[in-house]
């Protein structure tokens, strides 16, 4: 088992990986405008003969991922390798500004804490009254609790005769009035 490639278990251990075949592709070919897929594709298939049926889908994803992560670079659907000397692609939005290094032994202070600040204490006034339990209204919070009815049965009285049917009542159609006599 450790002898396997845990990236790609299909692939047999002849072949190496598709990113190393891809570069020694675009070495091999060494075009300066870059190599197109069809010719990537064409140089792996005919250096690896034993490559697997999804090839071509390898292919594609594998050069994405590898553009994605710069390791290829496309210009006009052909790839190349990057310049070494070219400066590091920027990401998209506003880059982080620079961290200004402290000097030794400065003491960093605890982050703000979130929600709104207290407001400013006067140092000269007295300390306020304790709160007491009990809000502003006297009345306490939330709904009142269910009163029990006085005089009332505690269960239900039997309903004489038959009981209701479920659903809607079925609408009452008028007499019908014989014509003509």
């Amino acid at each position: 088992m450790a002898a396997e490639e845990p990236n790609n278990p299909t692939q047999p251990p002849s072949i190496p990986q598709y990113p190393e075949m891809i570069l020694a592709a675009i070495e091999a070919l060494n075009d300066k405008n870059g190599s197109n897929k069809s010719s990537i594709s064409k140089y792996i298939e005919s250096t690896y003969g034993d490559l697997p049926a999804a090839h071509s889908t390898l292919l594609a994803h594998h050069l994405n991922k590898m553009k994605q992560g710069g390791d290829l670079i496309m210009a006009k659907n052909n790839y190349m390798k990057p310049d070494p000397n070219a400066p590091p692609r920027r990401g998209r939005g506003r880059p982080p500004k620079p961290k200004v290094p402290l000097p030794p032994g400065t003491v960093l202070s605890p982050p703000r804490p979130r929600g709104r600040p207290p407001k400013p204490r006067d140092p000269f006034a007295p300390p306020p009254p304790p709160k007491k339990a009990s809000s502003g209204s006297g009345k306490p919070r939330g709904r009142p609790p269910k009163k029990a009815k006085v005089g009332a049965p505690s269960s239900p009285a039997p309903a004489t005769g038959t009981p209701r049917p479920r659903g809607r009542p079925p609408k009452v159609k008028p007499a019908v009035v014989p014509v003509g006599c």
